[in-house]
């Protein structure tokens, strides 16, 4: 599909409804989240799910990150075509056919993984032994998310499985998606806490099996400067932090955490007015709506579900836009709506009187298996 807009074209000229990444504000917030890891001592593995795009995972690398994760084979696979050669697929891959294609990645690229289960171990072990490849693999173990991952005392069996096959024992995969989500600090605080102490009872357990465990990964954007101060995590895989959303702005700020600017917007415009409400151009096929419909930026408007192509835009106090004016919205969650788009429009200069600096494809759009 034809890009929204062209290097060079002022704001006004991109097409609507349209991906549009604030630059300035995307810079900030990558050198603020590279500048915590710093001085926190810590590694940072961004989560490229978020943005599934090898320009954007360069520039995260380049200010210091050590990879990126991802979720999905096929994530990584496109990943490894836009040059990126440090990922860690931070979930679990069983079937027999994409196991192959782990294998072959990893001949290419250093590739992680993590595993749950001894036929998943098994799995992975005669994929990579047929390919004659090697991964690191990670035990992840369920810390609060009520998902994948074994209960920290079966870290240690795991573990052992993991070194009994030859294969590479990375360490522990700790991560706590419901935290990411929870509003106040102090009820993220808890959660953190029992994480915390599931990862401790995991490295105790890996330790009483005879194994050194080199390394407990995880947290989000939502939970990583409590988990940093922990102690225990050795690598943060926030991502959303590099674009933010309207979900995570809900969130109380953590104290002493990095402050995170919105830089992630949908361009839409008004193709109809009524009495009491506008219609813009942006609706569910143009932003994702699991955690929520979108904010308006900058107006005294409130967004309702219009459908597949529509947005409703009501005023609360201000006067509503006019007919073909642009409205620019807050997706309710980033991760989704990427996966909606092909390309990125990023701006320099604001979205007032911004410019288009560069059009980046979506290399992993759609990248699910």
């Amino acid at each position: 599909m034809t890009a929204a807009a062209q290097i060079g074209d002022g704001v006004d000229a991109i097409d609507t409804p349209a991906l549009v990444i604030d630059l300035d504000a995307m810079e900030r917030n990558l050198a603020r989240m590279a500048e915590f890891a710093r001085t926190h001592g810590i590694r940072l593995r961004p989560h490229a799910k978020m943005h599934k795009s090898a320009a954007i995972a360069r520039l995260q690398i380049g200010a210091g990150a050590v990879g990126v994760c991802v979720q999905k084979t096929s994530e990584a696979e496109a990943l490894a075509d836009g040059g990126i050669a440090d990922i860690f697929i931070s979930n679990e891959v069983i079937a027999p056919a994409k196991l192959e294609r782990v294998a072959e990645l990893a001949k290419r690229i250093r590739l992680a993984i993590a595993v749950d289960s001894s036929l998943g171990i098994e799995r992975l072990a005669a994929a990579l032994k047929l390919a004659g490849s090697m991964v690191e693999v990670f035990v992840e173990i369920d810390v609060g998310q009520g998902r994948c991952g074994v209960a920290p005392t079966a870290a240690g069996a795991l573990a052992q499985q993991v070194v009994s096959h030859g294969l590479r024992f990375a360490g522990v995969q700790a991560y706590h998606g419901r935290a990411q989500h929870l509003r106040t600090v102090a009820e993220r605080e808890a959660a953190v806490r029992h994480a915390v102490s599931l990862a401790r009872s995991a490295q105790a357990a890996i330790s009483g099996a005879g194994i050194v465990c080199p390394l407990v990964t995880g947290a989000g954007t939502g939970s990583f400067a409590i988990e940093a101060a922990a102690g225990v995590l050795g690598e943060l895989q926030a991502g959303s932090y590099l674009f933010m959303d309207r979900d995570y702005a809900d969130n109380e700020p953590t104290p002493h955490a990095p402050a995170f600017e919105q830089a992630l917007f949908v361009k839409s415009q008004v193709m109809s007015r009524g009495h009491s409400h506008a219609v813009v151009d942006a609706g569910h096929k143009a932003h994702a709506i699991d955690s929520g419909l979108p904010r308006v930026w900058g107006l005294d408007s409130e967004y309702a579900n219009g459908g597949d192509e529509h947005g409703i835009l009501r005023a609360h106090r201000e006067a509503l836009p006019a007919l073909g004016d642009t409205v620019w919205l807050v997706p309710g969650h980033c991760d989704p709506t990427v996966n909606l788009h092909d390309h990125y429009v990023a701006v320099r200069g604001g979205l007032a009187h911004g410019s288009v600096e560069a059009v980046w494809t979506i290399d992993a759009r759609g990248a699910v298996r």
